[in-house]
């Protein structure tokens, strides 16, 4: 029988003693070496080091980082200020403003605000060679993406998980946790969302009244508090 983990931590010392991530560490070692890839390697982990296990509330699922240089920086949908907004956060902080009606400050796309509240901002596939999409789409990544899933849902608190797209949709196969709330819609990208399904899905209001009646400090979308 699975145990929960306390920490992540206590999670990667679990796994580390898996075959898959022997071999992982290893195809890290070879293409970090010899070929350009994001996000920098201090960095593949930004998701677990800025989010706690037991601090996560919200889990987004994203598919491979931005292979673009100065992009990645190892949360889903992120990038660090300065950097253009990518079209899929652009619609993502519309729809915050559909359903708040607060404006958002489109001159960031850096979320890690909402990584420190509890945002597990995560990649199925944590690396990427610069300008080839999916490079780094090897079996080793989903069995890892299938370990952290089984933790999560083996953590006996309210969570909400946010499945964005079809490949986050089959992810449901791995959450089974009744405390926890699963919303499921179209992913953000421009080709998905303008087709219908992304725009007034109303999935921040449902997360943050589900985190209510259980009892748990709201998120906040807005990131125009989060600008110094």
């Amino acid at each position: 029988m699975y145990q929960a983990h306390k920490s992540w931590n206590e999670f990667f010392k679990s796994v580390s003693a898996k075959d898959y991530s022997e071999y992982l560490n290893h195809f890290l070692n070879v293409e970090y070496a010899s070929y350009t890839i994001y996000p920098p390697r201090e960095k593949l982990f930004n998701a677990f080091k800025l989010t706690p296990l037991d601090k996560v509330k919200v889990v987004i699922i994203g598919q491979d980082p931005y292979h673009e240089p100065g992009q990645a920086m190892g949360l889903s949908f992120s990038v660090p200020k300065g950097v253009k907004v990518p079209p899929s956060l652009v619609n993502i902080y519309k729809e915050i403003e559909l359903e708040y009606g607060q404006k958002m400050d489109y001159f960031s796309g850096d979320l890690t605000y909402l990584a420190k509240q509890g945002v597990l901002l995560l990649n199925s596939i944590l690396s990427v060679r610069a300008h080839e999409p999916l490079s780094h789409n090897i079996k080793e990544y989903h069995l890892f993406l299938e370990d952290v899933l089984t933790e999560l849902d083996k953590q006996h608190r309210p969570m909400v998980f946010m499945l964005w797209g079809g490949p986050a949709r089959k992810l449901k196969y791995y959450l089974n946790n009744p405390t926890h709330l699963i919303l499921e819609c179209v992913h953000p990208s421009p080709l998905a969302a303008n087709r219908g399904g992304w725009f007034n899905n109303g999935h921040f209001k449902a997360c943050n009244q589900y985190l209510k009646e259980n009892g748990l400090k709201e998120i906040e979308w807005c990131n125009e508090s989060s600008i110094s």
